[in-house]
């Protein structure tokens, strides 16, 4: 196994002898014009995100929108010669015929593009708008296209290199460093930067796939020392293939234990609720039926005070002789209860009616009676003087008598006087 190879690249619409963005896209889309050092060009194969046609109308429709602040405030367009496109090159170390001629090959290269996709992803987020394989030349390889998301399409921005290099410029010179200095500290921190970004990719997608950092050239390697180290790096690789394997198992083996884990916790929710909403609806029966069985209780003891009340009642009108007493002993008896009470107001006014006509009777008694009283005296005052009368008329009849004169007799026999 060979070395890694990744590299970036800034294009501006312009461009530096003629490969601008133009020629960028027409040589990805593989327009003949563009694809001369190709020998038979092929299909474009999308990776990632947009085929080439979409890629050039999202950017030529960006850059057409982008606005620049200059002096004063004002907006305006961006230059031509300004970089607006990221493009970066990724290679596998194999030939094309032994890509199509060995199925481990294959996987081996689709596991390489997986890791490479996966880590631009996290060098750029959203801003890697396409990545596409070309299988047309001596290796098989993958061009990355990443478009600035600023108002005026820097892309200077996206390279690790350019970005550390204007950082470092624009904190200005340090004591006792002079503009030489500070270019020379700027460059410094580019290539810092740069290698940095090869560091993280090799640990990343190089090492895992089994490559090595750097070639045999720049470090003075033997060809035995060479091969000594692709051996190294090869078997690195597959050491971390099966740990990768390892861990694939382990990651599904726990996922599995975790789903069991939390369907069985799930379930023992579930169980737990039931319960808990089983035990609420008894407590709750329980809590009613002592309810209705203290108000069955209640209305048991009412019945039995009422009935004890009502016998007594009973007991007492029976004792009682006349209506009078029968009445006043049914009222006194109906006051005792409430069920007597509504009773009592039902015959109130019928027991008010017979009151006001033992009233008017007794009143009319003793009317009757004072009467017969008075004409008893005047009869026996009458008695008395006709009494009286009788023997005045008696004694004056004698007194008539008395005074009255004799008459002489005659020759007959005498004839009463009248």
């Amino acid at each position: 196994m060979a070395f890694q190879f990744v590299r970036v690249e800034l294009f501006s619409r312009k461009g530096k002898e003629g490969r601008g963005t133009g020629f960028v896209f027409d040589e990805v889309a593989r327009v003949p014009s563009a694809s001369i050092h190709v020998r038979d060009p092929g299909t474009p194969i999308v990776v990632h995100g947009l085929a080439p046609d979409v890629l050039r109308e999202l950017h030529d429709e960006r850059t057409a929108e982008a606005r620049t602040e200059v002096k004063g405030g004002k907006q305006r367009a961006v230059r031509q010669d300004q970089n607006t496109l990221a493009g970066i090159v990724l290679s596998y170390p194999v030939t094309m015929d032994e890509y199509r001629a060995d199925l481990e090959v294959v996987a081996r290269v689709l596991d390489w593009e997986r890791r490479s996709v996966a880590w631009l992803r996290g060098q750029f987020g959203d801003r890697l708008v396409s990545v596409i394989r070309h299988e047309d030349e001596s290796h098989p390889h993958l061009h990355a296209y990443v478009l600035p998301d600023d108002p005026a399409m820097t892309a200077a921005h996206l390279h690790p290199g350019f970005r550390a290099k204007a950082a470092a410029k624009a904190a200005g010179t340090q004591p006792g460093e002079d503009d030489k200095a500070l270019s020379k500290r700027a460059d410094a921190a580019y290539k810092a930067a740069m290698r940095a970004w090869l560091d993280d990719y090799h640990a990343k997608v190089a090492q895992p796939c089994g490559m090595t950092r750097l070639g045999p050239g720049k470090r003075r390697l033997t060809r035995e020392q060479w091969h000594a180290e692709k051996r190294q790096a090869e078997a690195l690789r597959d050491t971390l293939a099966k740990a990768e394997v390892l861990k694939a198992k382990g990651d599904a083996f726990i996922s599995t234990t975790r789903e069991k884990a939390d369907r069985i916790a799930g379930e023992a929710a579930a169980a737990r609720a039931e319960a808990v909403k089983v035990t609420d609806a008894a407590q709750a029966a329980i809590v009613a039926a002592r309810a209705a069985e203290k108000a069955a209780r209640q209305r048991a003891e009412t019945a039995r005070t009422a009935s004890e009340r009502a016998a007594r009642d009973t007991r007492a009108a029976k004792r009682l002789s006349g209506l009078g007493g029968l009445l006043r002993g049914l009222w006194d008896g109906l006051r005792k209860s409430k069920v007597a009470a509504r009773i009592r107001k039902a015959v109130e006014s019928e027991v008010d009616e017979l009151r006001r006509q033992a009233t008017d009777a007794a009143i009319r008694a003793n009317a009757a009676d004072a009467g017969r009283r008075e004409a008893e005296t005047r009869a026996r005052n009458l008695r008395d003087n006709l009494t009286d009368t009788g023997r005045q008329l008696a004694d004056a009849r004698q007194e008539i008598a008395a005074l009255r004169p004799r008459e002489p007799a005659a020759a007959g026999p005498a004839r009463p006087r009248p």
